[in-house]
Parts: structure tokens; C-alpha cells; sequence
């Protein structure tokens, strides 16, 4: 045996040694010639730490000793962490690095360089696009709510590593990566295909607002991040000025972003009462209201299955209270609040806590929110919003609606 190992079993039983003197000798925790003894209580919670903590330290020294190639201590400790928190089978809980939380951090927040698409785990176990973002090199690529992103740059990627892909797919910009997509079309067999996508600088700008006839206001929220609604409340006054008589919200591929921009927005479009709530596992409620002050345009809302998360609260709020129409097709079911929790070196955890309720109670995960009309988009219209207000069709249902209030 070596003398590495001599040392660390001479440490272990010195360790077990005193707590089982210490422990099983005193009833209570008592102090002898100035030296300080655990209690028997202290002595279980110690040996529990231990016997929670043994098999694991096993296993890592088994595979330090064993595995055939080099192995860095880092990469053992990232995967046990990463391990604890995939364990839950729940693809929104994800234990983060430090490069990825700081990447994750960057695309609230701020600007990167990718292609700009927004993913999440599927429940086939493959990366699974919920929308690509508006105006960047994914969405003109052709890119499509509900791909799938089966390869990047050749290598093969599941939704259990989806933290590496969008790594590999974030980069310089002006340099390129390949996508290998797998789309699915009903009753047609699954189309493969790549797509060499040119990087750039993705800047999130969320809102795009625009008049629509001369009367009725248009604005498209993209995602919800930490500038959204000041530049909703921007756009929404300056509308306001121009004398509009009716409003439509376009949250078509808006993956979600952050429930307080979410609330926020919702206050300014409904009256007095509640917008959402959550709920924990020990019953414990969280309200969202908004006041009584709000715009009262008539008020449509189009949605679709890449509308996601928070901007499904926003949709289930003005569907429940009965405040506006929703038009398009079903939304993405994401019915789960997340909570990110910073470690000390710069890594991070997303861990879900709560699942939210529309204001008539409703969990809308797995499910989605149907809308009050539904209309398909065609399958020849490749832009949707003002740039191609003559054949989006889903806007031209939205306008007519808005029409017929107004008139």
C-alpha cells in the first residue's frame, strides 16, 4: 500500500475513532481539561454527513486510481454537481460553470456573438428550438419553432449537454457554424438537413413598435429582459400620442426572459386584480395584481407555439380576465418558475421552486394556452410583423378584429 494512501487511512480511522469515543461516551455536549467533546446528537449528524458523502468519495477515487486517462479534480467536482441537479429529471433545473453562468447572465442582460436562437431540452432528449430570435442569423437561416438541433459543427449533442452546444454555437463574430436540423412535419418523415450560420453580434432589442391603418398601435415583444418594459412603456406612450384607437401585442416566438418585465407590461394593459400566481410544493401562494389604472384600447394578442414561459403569463392573464382576444395557435407550455442561486466562485444553479397559475387557475405546463381564434400561419409567409403586414396572415386576422371594436 503507499504511503499516500497509509496516510489517508490513519486520518479516516483517527476520525471515526473520536467520534465513536466521543460520541457514544457523552449523552451531551461537555467540556473536559479545556477540550470541547461532541454530543451524541453531533456525533449522528457527523456520521451522517459521512455515510452520505462515503460512497461518492469511493467512486471518485476508484476512477482517479482506474480510468485509463488523465483526469482533472475540476472536471470530477463539475460533474458531480452537474449530476445532483440533472438527478431531478427536470430539464429547467441545471447546475451551471462558471463560463456558462456568466454566458447565460450576458443574454439577459445584454449582447453576444451567436446565431441567435433560444433552445431548451425536449422531452425526446434532444435540443429542442423554441423560437429563433427576430432579425438575427437563425431566424434567417430559416430556423423554425420546434427544430431540432441534432449536431453542431458535426459533433452530436442530446438536451442532457445542451449547456456545451449552445457553447459551441456562441462564438466571434463573423466566423461559422454548421446545425445539423431535424424538422418534423405532420405525416411527412423527419427532414435532416444543415445550415452553415455566419455569427454576429446578437443585440436583443425586445420591442418593435409601429402604427398600423393610422389608428391601430402594433407592438412585438420578443423576449422579456431586464430593458423590456421600459421600452414597452416607451413605445406604448409614444403610440398614445399618435391617437390610436386600438392595440396589438405580437408575442409570436417569444421564448419568456423575466417574470417582474412580464408583470410589469401586464399592470399597464389590465384593471384591478390578479395577473398570476405561483405556488410552491408546501402550498405556499405568491400573488401578482396589477392596479386599476390601465390603457383601455381594444386589445388583441397574438401568440403561437414558440410564445413560452412568461409570455404565457401575459397571454393566460389577458385570456382569463377577459381583457383582450388571443389569436394564432397554441403556445409552448411553460408553466414552471426557475430561480437562479449564485455559488461563490461564479458558477450557478437554475433551480425551478414554484409552477405558476393563470388568475383562473389554470397550470398551463405541458399544455399550452389555446387561443380565442385560431389561425395557422401560411406556409409560404417566411417574415411575420410589420415588414409583411399584406401576407402574415395571423396580423391580418388580428387587424380585422381590432377593426371591428373600433369602428
Amino acid at each position: 500500500m503507499s504511503k499516500k494512501k497509509v496516510a489517508a487511512l490513519l486520518v479516516f480511522t483517527i476520525i471515526v475513532t473520536s467520534l465513536l469515543t466521543f460520541g457514544l461516551t457523552n449523552l451531551m455536549s461537555v467540556t473536559f481539561n479545556n477540550k470541547a467533546y461532541v454530543s451524541l446528537a453531533e456525533y449522528n449528524k457527523l456520521k451522517s454527513v459521512y455515510d452520505d458523502y462515503a460512497k461518492v468519495i469511493s467512486v471518485k477515487n476508484y476512477v482517479k486510481d482506474n480510468y485509463l486517462r488523465d483526469i482533472d479534480d475540476e472536471d470530477l467536482m463539475e460533474g458531480q454537481l452537474k449530476g445532483i441537479l440533472s438527478s431531478l429529471e427536470d430539464p429547467y433545473s441545471v447546475y451551471m460553470t462558471r463560463d456558462e453562468y456568466a454566458s447565460m447572465m450576458e443574454q439577459t442582460s445584454g449582447s453576444f456573438g451567436g446565431i441567435g436562437v433560444v433552445v431548451t431540452p425536449g422531452d425526446d432528449n434532444l435540443i429542442t428550438v423554441v423560437s429563433p430570435i427576430a432579425d438575427t442569423p437563425g431566424e434567417r437561416a430559416g430556423i423554425k419553432s420546434g427544430d431540432k438541433i441534432i449536431k453542431v459543427n458535426g459533433e452530436e449533442f442530446l438536451a442532457e449537454n445542451m449547456d456545451e452546444a449552445v457553447k459551441e454555437m456562441k462564438g466571434e463574430p463573423e466566423t461559422q457554424v454548421v446545425l445539423t436540423i431535424m424538422r418534423t412535419k405532420e405525416g411527412l418523415e423527419n427532414q435532416v438537413f444543415d445550415l452553415e450560420i455566419i455569427r454576429e453580434i446578437i443585440r436583443i432589442e425586445t420591442i418593435k413598435a409601429g402604427v398600423i391603418e393610422e389608428n391601430i398601435g402594433y407592438i412585438n415583444i420578443s423576449s422579456f429582459d431586464e430593458q423590456t418594459y421600459r421600452d414597452f412603456k416607451s413605445e406604448l406612450d409614444r403610440l398614445g400620442r399618435e391617437n390610436i384607437e386600438g392595440l396589438i401585442i405580437d408575442l409570436r416566438n417569444n421564448p419568456g426572459g423575466l417574470l417582474s418585465r412580464t408583470v410589469q407590461i401586464s399592470d399597464e394593459l389590465l384593471g384591478k386584480g390578479d395577473i398570476v400566481y405561483t405556488e410552491t410544493k408546501d402550498g405556499t401562494r405568491i400573488y401578482e395584481k396589477s392596479d386599476d389604472k390601465m390603457v383601455d384600447y381594444p386589445l388583441a394578442i397574438l401568440v403561437n407555439g414558440g410564445s413560452a414561459s412568461a409570455s404565457e403569463i401575459l397571454a393566460g392573464a389577458v385570456k382569463d380576465r377577459e381583457r383582450g382576444v388571443l389569436i394564432g395557435t397554441t403556445t409552448f407550455g411553460k408553466g414552471v418558475v426557475q430561480r437562479l442561486h449564485d455559488l461563490p466562485d461564479g458558477s450557478g444553479i437554475k433551480l425551478t421552486i414554484s409552477e405558476y397559475f393563470t388568475p383562473n387557475g389554470i397550470n398551463i405546463h405541458g399544455v399550452g394556452i389555446d387561443p380565442d381564434i385560431e389561425v395557422e400561419l401560411d406556409e409560404s409567409v417566411e417574415e411575420i410583423g410589420l415588414n409583411n403586414i399584406e401576407n402574415d396572415n395571423q396580423l391580418q386576422t388580428a387587424i380585422d378584429e381590432i377593426r371591428s371594436k373600433i369602428e
